[in-house]
């Protein structure tokens, strides 16, 4: 087993539980539309794809349909608004957290969310003293599957891409970690939205519970 330096993770479906608070922006818009609610189920495997995938299963609108930024903008609004009301840490990954820091691997998040969203809910969830990078979607000129995102927390965190590892819930995560040179895995447990399940995204592991990386790094 290769020794890392650090460990990035996706933040939305790896590190943290978000979809419970953009399900809830989206059934209000819903709801506001005169619509009964979406279920839950149906929303979460697309969590990890933002407004565009939660507004495409509530409303079947995609991002070319010309109501589809409307219903953007509000969403986002009462998202911002609530962004962190039943958002949580995946169990056990606050143990992983801090078995890393124990053992003085450095770790950081690197996320497609852009910062408006992402500071105020890293904060909000008590991770932004402890992270070694923040990585937003519009922190660099390109977002995931891109590698150059997981390059910048690589040099913000001061290691060798090639001796990280960078753990996701999408496809595109995985694309971007391998094109960064880092080791990856597949997070099982997240909501792994895509047509191709994980099993399928050559990804170096795959874990079904975040307790199993530390099985992996030690």
């Amino acid at each position: 087993m290769p020794t890392f330096d650090a460990v990035f993770f996706d933040l939305d479906g790896t590190l943290a539980d978000t979809a419970p608070d953009l399900a809830a922006a989206a059934n209000r818009l819903v709801v506001e539309h005169g619509r009964d609610p979406v279920a839950y189920e149906k929303l979460r495997p697309v969590a990890s794809h933002g407004a565009r995938g939660l507004i495409g299963v509530a409303f079947g609108k995609r991002p070319e349909d010309p109501e589809f930024p409307a219903l953007r903008d509000t969403f986002l609004n009462y998202y911002e608004a609530d962004i962190a009301v039943h958002t949580r840490l995946f169990d056990g990954m606050d143990t992983v957290l801090a078995a890393l820091e124990a053992d003085g691997i450095r770790w950081g998040i690197v996320t497609n969310k852009i910062a408006r969203f992402t500071v105020p809910l890293v904060d909000a969830i008590g991770l932004t003293p402890r992270a070694s990078a923040v990585v937003s979607g519009d922190t660099t000129a390109h977002a995931k599957p891109h590698p150059a995102p997981l390059l910048h927390a690589a040099a913000v965190s001061g290691v060798d891409p090639t001796r990280c590892l960078y753990v996701g819930d999408d496809l595109r995560d995985i694309q971007a970690g391998k094109a960064a040179g880092m080791a990856t895995v597949a997070a099982a447990y997240g909501y792994c939205g895509d047509a191709e399940p994980p099993e399928t995204w050559h990804a170096d592991y795959l874990i079904q519970h975040p307790s199993e990386l530390l099985t992996l790094l030690r």
